[in-house]
Order: structure tokens, then C-alpha cells, then sequence
């Protein structure tokens, strides 16, 4: 399994992401079940929508494999950092 090193802090990773949520995926994604999971890649603003979360990330990671995914509901806030190791 190869991993992906985190390129951002915390607060970097946070902002970016945020503000590629709000700027490019929030209206793509609107009508889709808000409880839906949604990994954002923070360099690129390539996302996948999905029902469980490492299935997300690694359909995102097959199109993008140094995607950087903040991972969170299409209706809420993040869920978490997805990091390190790819499958």
C-alpha cells in the first residue's frame, strides 16, 4: 500500500478545502442525500459522492492518486482528514 503524505498544516487544509467546497463543488452537489459522503481533492476540486468512506476516497484516489481528500457529508461539515495510506 503506497501512501499519500499530507502537503498542507491543519489550518491550510482546512481553509482550502472549505473554500473549495463553497466556491466549486457546493452547487454540483446540491439535491444530492445530505448525508451522503463527499471527498474533496483540495488541490484540484475533483470530489466523489459516495455511501461509506474509504470507497469514496479510493474511487477519487483511482482518478487522482496523489489526491489530497478532505473527506465530509455533502450536508455538513468535514468528517475528517483523510491522510496517509492508500489502498
Amino acid at each position: 500500500m503506497e501512501s499519500v503524505q499530507p502537503k498542507y498544516s491543519k489550518e491550510e487544509f482546512a481553509r482550502r478545502g472549505k473554500e473549495i467546497f463553497e466556491q466549486q463543488v457546493a452547487e454540483k452537489v446540491k439535491g444530492i442525500d445530505p448525508d451522503k459522503i463527499l471527498a474533496i481533492d483540495i488541490d484540484t476540486g475533483d470530489f466523489e459522492v459516495g455511501d461509506e468512506i474509504l470507497e469514496t476516497v479510493r474511487r477519487l484516489r483511482e482518478r487522482k492518486p496523489e489526491a489530497q481528500p478532505l473527506i465530509r457529508r455533502v450536508g455538513s461539515r468535514p468528517v475528517m482528514r483523510f491522510g496517509g495510506a492508500r489502498s
